[in-house]
């Protein structure tokens, strides 16, 4: 339940909620996604949550993150740590979590409501101390998904759960062809 005159923010775990929407077939459109929150209430800010490869100037995550900057996101971004699992595979470790978790509590004075996009259990501590807060919170996620992206605690602490598949046709768009020269950011990213 959205209110019109509530103040409101964005915390959109880019990993998570990319992950979401491949889960369910389909590609989220940022310009879409902000102007429905901004229609649902006074929207003072969308975050959006990613780490980045350092000196990577081809990675796929460049033309969004770039796009967002330019188009009403505050990007909160960090460098991602590169290694390699004891498979010999290249792997990307990139958590925002508490980059995210800070954020919130800053802005949570001037917030009636908080909407986060994430399924990740991590962060029922922070809609707990959001809502002592007075702060309403809802979360974007899927549970339509095998398996589900939400994790159960999180649905339960939250006063609002939005299944993203529901907004498949308000802020959605068909995935594209992924280039066949480009890695995949879920071959990057690991949470």
């Amino acid at each position: 339940m959205f209110y019109k005159d509530e103040r409101l923010a964005l915390f959109i775990d880019g990993a998570n909620l990319f992950a979401a929407g491949k889960a369910l077939g389909f590609d989220i459109d940022y310009r879409l996604l902000r102007q429905e929150f901004a229609r649902r209430g006074k929207l003072l800010r969308a975050f959006y949550y990613t780490a980045l490869l350092e000196n990577d100037d081809h990675q796929p995550m460049r033309p969004l993150t770039d796009w967002l900057q330019y188009n009403g996101y505050s990007l909160v971004t960090k460098t991602a740590k590169e290694y390699t699992d004891s498979m010999g595979r290249r792997k990307v470790k990139g958590n925002m979590d508490i980059e995210l978790a800070v954020d919130a509590m800053e802005l949570a004075p001037h917030l009636d409501h908080a909407v986060l996009f994430s399924g990740d259990g991590d962060f029922r501590p922070l809609v707990e101390s959001l809502q002592r807060q007075g702060v309403r919170v809802s979360v974007v996620s899927t549970i339509r998904s095998q398996p589900p992206i939400i994790a159960d605690e999180l649905r339960r602490q939250v006063d609002n759960f939005i299944e993203l598949d529901e907004l498949r046709d308000v802020i959605g768009r068909p995935p594209r062809e992924p280039r066949s020269d480009a890695p995949r950011e879920e071959e990057q990213m690991e949470s």
